[in-house]
């Protein structure tokens, strides 16, 4: 055994100890495609963008598989999304507003009323709308959406998430549409020549409604096979009211799977919300079974990402990056995780997860920790650290979940943004030496090519001086010869000169009739040319006139597409300012909740401790007489705590051995010893509670009679804590697995 320990310490520190390894940090200059796992807010891409409302996609891979596709829908109120048939499963979370959803699979129409928190399925075929309502507060429909990828349930980039009832109509020519539908060629006319709205209308009411429309639900009958309209409600989960899965100070998490939303039984898409206070953090954990594409609705918060393996490090590498408010982050299986809120703000975030098949998330730290489930001489073994330094590690921490991390995520900031200056200064300085390189290297080359000049100088100065003897002895023969050929030359000259001399008489005569000539010609062709010129310059002058007028024109018409521009430019602010004004009074809002929350739970401390002051002078005035009675107590406490601590010794030990008598008959009746564990458990919870209680009558008989008013109030209150604490605790029991 001792001899497969170094074996095992490789293999278990290459699976779950990746925390202690170089870290990676994300640079904020980098671009959306660098950083595959995080999409911000502003590198959504637009699909559709009106005035009554807009919907921007954004798509984010998780490393191994994607991308996952997520659109965001935004309606104003009183909104209209036009029928479209959806070609993948959507599975869709409604942020704000409220509306209804109307959906068909060609059976039935089914409508259904949607509102904050609500989550709903649709699947792959069904044609459904969506219409937002126009209430008091005139709150934006805001809806999140993922649409399905797996082998069964593709999403096609090339043709989309969805398509328009209208183009699935309109691709047909007239002839077919009239045959389909037996209507009269004006109402085909007025469908066709209609103009095509966009994805996003204002809603209309039954007095606007006109032909146009009548024959677009007379369409969607005809495609759905509805032979009549049915509406039947349908039911949705909403997270806002459902109980969280885990909770405490700290804060809290919600998941959604096929237990809680039948719809999501053939899906394979979950959805979770998790909602950390002020300095808190999601202990660290990872899936085994799904990948998390997260969007964050509230606050901002450090991401921290452990890759899981030995991969190659341009392939995998550790990662923190910070997230505001639209981003969206995926996290993907067996990559250990952690989430950390800022001490100044709360960080709420939801998201999809891509499988619900037992995912039962696995956390490195508290009572539900994997390590605890590991032999622990193993375990220290693996670290090469002693038991008890290990059972200090694994016994510390008694919170479970959800910790208290305060400055956590500051230093995580710190920390992501020292790693990109270093990553600059790393940069920088393999810049430098690469320049530096880089002018070694033309220094050298100079180097050679003065060298080479040089030899290349010298040779050619030493041909040169060759060719320059060889062409004086020439220059001395030619010489010779010249002066030769010169007498002889001088001879013929003076023969030749006569002969000339008469020739160039007779020449200049003909010269003197030529140019005559010439002159009288030049004339009459200049004189023709100033007229062509003339011709020419009143042509000109024509067509630039002409252009002159053509650019005038179209310099005015440049000017109103400027202005028309401009107007819709204005138009587009003022909307955007309308939305910060309404996200400015919605965070006000929200901020005086908050001051009066703290100011109630101010009162309510300074109440506990004036009552705590009373109970502490009551208490001293008591003391000297109490002295014995609490001596009493002491040794009877301790008693019971020894009996006690003995009960549960052979509890654990009883535990234990029920625990590994169910792993060896799990197969066969995991049922019956689940529920048995919980009845064992609830009755030692009732013992625990009844002892409590007889503890606190006998102090109440020993304390003297009656409690003042105060104390009474105190205890009732503690009674009504200690209750719902005990509620807590037997819903935990109930579904242990459900985080």
């Amino acid at each position: 055994m001792l001899q497969e320990a170094p074996l095992l310490s490789v293999l278990f520190l290459g699976s779950l100890l990746c925390l202690s390894l170089h870290v990676e940090g994300w640079s904020e200059d980098e671009s959306a495609g660098a950083r595959p796992y995080l999409v911000r807010r502003g590198h959504r891409k637009s699909l559709v963008e009106t005035e009554y409302g807009e919907i921007s996609a954004a798509e984010i891979s998780s490393g191994v598989k994607g991308p996952y596709h997520i659109q965001f829908i935004t309606l104003e109120p009183n909104s209209l999304l036009l029928p479209v048939l959806l070609h993948a499963d959507m599975v869709l979370y409604v942020h704000t507003g409220n509306g209804k959803l109307s959906r068909t699979d060609g059976r039935e129409m089914k409508g259904i009323n949607l509102r904050r928190g609500d989550v709903y399925r649709l699947q792959a075929g069904s044609v459904f709308f969506v219409r937002s309502n126009l209430d008091s507060e005139r709150q934006k429909m805001r809806i999140h959406a993922i649409f399905s990828n797996t082998d069964e349930d593709i999403y096609e980039p090339s043709i989309g998430a969805y398509s328009s009832i209208n183009d699935l109509v309109l691709g047909f020519d007239r002839k077919v549409l009239q045959e389909a539908f037996k209507v009269h060629e004006e109402v085909l006319e007025e469908l066709i020549s209609a103009k095509r709205p966009p994805a996003v209308v204002h809603a209309v009411t039954k007095g606007q409604k006109s032909v146009y429309w009548e024959l677009e639900g007379r369409m969607l009958d005809f495609l759905t096979g509805n032979k009549h309209k049915k509406t039947k409600g349908a039911k949705t989960f909403n997270i806002l009211d459902a109980e969280p899965d885990f909770e405490n100070c700290n804060g809290w998490s919600l998941t959604v799977d096929r237990n809680s939303l039948k719809s999501l039984g053939d899906s394979n898409i979950g959805i979770f919300m998790v909602n950390l206070t002020k300095g808190s953090m999601m202990g660290p954990h990872w899936n085994p079974m799904a990948t998390e594409i997260a969007v964050v609705l509230h606050g901002q918060g450090m991401v921290r990402v452990v890759c899981p393996g030995t991969a190659n490090e341009s392939e995998c590498k550790n990662m923190r990056f910070k997230v505001e408010e639209g981003d969206v982050f995926a996290v993907p299986r067996f990559h250990p995780m952690a989430q950390m809120s800022f001490d100044n703000d709360s960080f709420v975030f939801m998201g999809f997860s891509t499988s619900t098949k037992r995912n039962h998330p696995q956390f490195l730290n508290g009572k539900r920790s994997i390590l605890r489930t590991l032999d622990r001489g193993i375990l220290a073994v693996s670290f090469n650290v002693t038991s008890t330094t290990m059972d200090q590690l694994l016994n510390a921490q008694k919170d479970e979940l959800i910790l208290d991390c305060t400055t956590c995520a500051e230093e995580e900031e710190s920390k992501m943004k020292e790693e990109i200056e270093k990553e600059k200064q790393e940069e920088e300085a393999r810049k430098r030496e690469e320049e530096e390189e880089e002018q070694e290297k033309e220094r050298e080359e100079k180097e050679a090519r003065r060298r080479e000049e040089e030899e290349k100088k010298e040779r050619e100065e030493e041909e040169a001086r060759k060719k320059e003897e060889e062409r004086e002895r020439e220059d001395e023969a030619r010489k010779k010869e010249e002066e030769e050929a010169r007498k002889r030359e001088e001879e013929k000259k003076e023969r030749e000169e006569e002969e000339a001399r008469k020739k160039e008489e007779e020449r200049k005569r003909e010269e003197e009739a030529r140019k005559r000539e010439e002159e009288e010609e030049e004339e009459r062709e200049r004189q023709e040319e100033e007229e062509a010129r003339k011709r020419e310059e009143e042509e000109r002058e024509r067509e630039e006139e002409e252009a002159r007028k053509k650019e005038e024109e179209e310099a005015r018409k440049r000017e109103k597409e400027e202005e028309a521009k401009k107007r819709e430019e204005e138009e587009k602010e003022e909307r955007e300012r309308e939305e910060e004004e309404e996200e400015r009074r919605e965070q006000e809002e929200a901020e005086r909740e908050r001051k009066e929350e703290e100011e109630k739970q101010r009162r309510e401390e300074e109440q506990q401790e004036e009552a705590r002051k009373r109970e502490e002078e009551a208490r001293k005035r008591e003391e000297e007489r109490e002295e014995e009675a609490a001596e009493r107590e002491r040794q009877e406490e301790k008693e019971k705590q020894r009996r006690e601590e003995e009960q549960q010794e052979a509890t654990r030990r009883e535990e234990k051995k029920k625990r590994q008598e169910k792993q060896s008959r799990r197969e066969e009746t995991p049922r019956r010893e689940y529920e048995e564990a919980r009845r064992q458990e609830e009755e030692r919870q009732k013992r625990r509670w009844k002892e409590e209680e007889k503890a606190m009558e006998r102090e109440r008989r020993e304390g003297g009679g009656e409690q003042p008013e105060e104390q009474e109030v105190e205890a009732r209150e503690d009674d009504q804590e200690r209750k719902g604490d005990e509620e807590k605790g037997r819903r935990a029991l109930r579904n242990p697995w459900k985080l």
